[in-house]
């Protein structure tokens, strides 16, 4: 089954993140995907996250899916225009990829070429809306093609930043532009999350849960000043504090855990998003200590 004939189906999936490495080596990023493979229902492939150059998503999402990996590939509309991202949703269907997120992407200020011109031709709302187009058989333009697209098209929103208004106007507006599934940043207070959810639900999409691995004190205050949209919760900073600096890596495992049984226990959302940054590795001990495996 695909993802969203799982998700269609009601099951429970889950979805984890792989990089592109920035160089041509793709060693190990091809064990990351041997890892993942038969675990995790399917696999985000970046695009050029946080705005740092790297091998671009299409390329990799294509690997992942000659090695068994149903990949979902990120768009953003950061560094192509409204012609080079059709264009590059039709070669990616064209290759066998059906799963796509869009994104309007990190300004260029937080990456490696902060001297880049940044494109934003369109946005996120508008890049389902070209989606959903070229699923009908038409282009931005009107124009018919000669064979249409057949995506799953998602999106991404934040139910957790401070001001939750904006988001929820983005999101339904999202939905009315065709987003069929949501990814969300990372979440740590269940209960806001449940809240969040009864909207949600007033909606026919799919939402997946995002969950961030907690690997130490200092990401959690990192996160908590710099990172938008991410509250990590005094008491949950405390447990890492209590664990120990050698231990917190295994703490944070133990937390994301717990959410992701809170989660399906609750039956709060339809799956979990896992972002393991930096320890994609950690992703299948994860699932196992939730009871996924």
């Amino acid at each position: 089954m695909t993802l969203r004939e799982k998700l269609n189906a009601g099951r429970f999936v889950v979805t984890a993140e792989i990089g592109p490495p920035k160089g041509t080596d793709v060693g190990r990023l091809m064990e990351h995907i041997e890892l993942l493979r038969g675990k995790v229902d399917a696999a985000n492939v970046t695009d050029n996250q946080s705005a740092v150059m790297r091998v671009c998503s299409l390329a990799i999402s294509v690997l992942a899916l000659r090695n068994g990996l149903e990949p979902i590939l990120q768009m953003t509309c950061r560094d192509r225009n409204r012609i080079g991202l059709q264009s590059d949703l039709l070669g990616a269907h064209v290759l066998g990829i059906r799963n796509v997120l869009c994104m309007t992407g990190d300004y260029v200020s937080s990456g490696d070429h902060k001297d880049a011109k940044p494109v934003y031709d369109i946005e996120s709302v508008q890049l389902l809306r070209i989606v959903e187009r070229l699923n009908s058989g038409r282009d931005m333009a009107g124009n018919e093609l000669a064979g249409g697209t057949d995506f799953y098209q998602g999106a991404v929103v934040t139910p957790e930043t401070d001001y939750l208004e904006p988001q929820l106007v983005k999101f339904e507006k999202k939905v009315n532009a065709g987003a069929r599934f949501f990814q969300t940043q990372a979440i740590f207070d269940i209960e806001a999350f449940s809240s969040f959810m009864s909207f949600a639900r007033t909606f026919p999409v799919k939402v997946l849960a995002g969950i961030v691995v907690l690997k130490s004190v200092g990401m959690a205050n990192y996160m908590n000043r710099n990172v938008p949209g991410i509250r990590v919760p005094e008491d949950l900073i405390e447990e890492l504090r209590s664990a120990g600096r050698e231990n917190a890596l295994d703490r944070g495992i133990d937390i994301a855990a717990r959410h992701i049984r809170q989660l399906k226990e609750k039956n709060l959302c339809d799956g979990v998003h896992i972002m393991a940054i930096g320890i994609e590795e950690k992703v299948p001990l994860i699932m196992e200590r939730a009871g996924l495996l």
